[in-house]
């Protein structure tokens, strides 16, 4: 059945969150609140994490910017939340695939592709740990991926999964402990650059490392 962004806004109450990156202008929805989709009986299982724009997905997207428009370019994002990178990327011209594995989180990306006129941007669910994606990418994408130990060793799985073999990897990371979990393991298997962002709004900071990934040359 064909996506429906009235029937969306009927099921869901939402505000609409403006985006200006660079010379485009999207918007996007997101929950006006967050506790119809928070899991009762067990707060932590499937909270929803994919429900706001996080500091990570705002410096992402500044990277994305700053590349080179190529339609050819096929990018896969992990763990896309509410779709604002991904679609950022798609309203430039490239080839995106966003992933989630929330169903809620999958209508919401809907409703954004639908809201940002990006119809040629693509959704898939995607397990983490039951991956059954198919293809190969040559870009991948994601912002505050790590915030567990365990999903370190998943997304080495993905990487090798996904990513072609001359292909990069684009993260954002919020600063913790299992970022540098994360270097130590991926530093066996690809040659990273990091850039480290600061983030400031009413007095308080935020920063943000993006690890630049490229598969090490053997």
């Amino acid at each position: 059945m064909p996506f429906s962004l009235e029937q969306f806004r009927r099921d869901h109450d939402t505000v609409c969150l403006p985006v200006k990156i660079g010379r485009m202008a999207l918007r996007f929805h997101k929950p006006r609140s967050i506790e119809q989709y928070i899991d009762k009986s067990d707060i932590m299982h499937g909270f929803p994490m994919w429900s706001r724009l996080w500091e990570a997905c705002i410096v992402l997207m500044q990277h994305l910017v700053d590349l080179p428009v190529d339609s050819k370019r096929s990018i896969l994002e992990l763990g896309s939340g509410l779709g604002v990178a991904g679609i950022t990327a798609a309203a430039m011209g490239h080839d995106v695939t966003l992933t989630e594995n929330d169903p809620n989180a999958i209508a919401f990306i809907k409703a954004n592709i639908a809201e940002n006129r990006c119809d040629h941007a693509k959704v898939r669910r995607l397990d983490w740990y039951q991956p059954d994606l198919e293809g190969r990418f040559d870009l991948i994408i994601g912002s505050d991926l790590v915030y567990r130990e365990a999903a370190v060793d998943a997304l080495g799985v993905l990487f090798d999964r996904y990513l072609r073999p001359r292909g990069r990897v684009l993260l954002a990371e919020s600063v913790r402990a299992t970022g540098a979990v994360f270097f130590d393991r991926m530093a066996r298997r690809f040659d990273i650059q990091t850039h480290k962002h600061t983030l400031r709004s009413n007095g308080d900071s935020q920063t943000v490392v993006v690890f630049d990934m490229t598969p090490a040359r053997k």
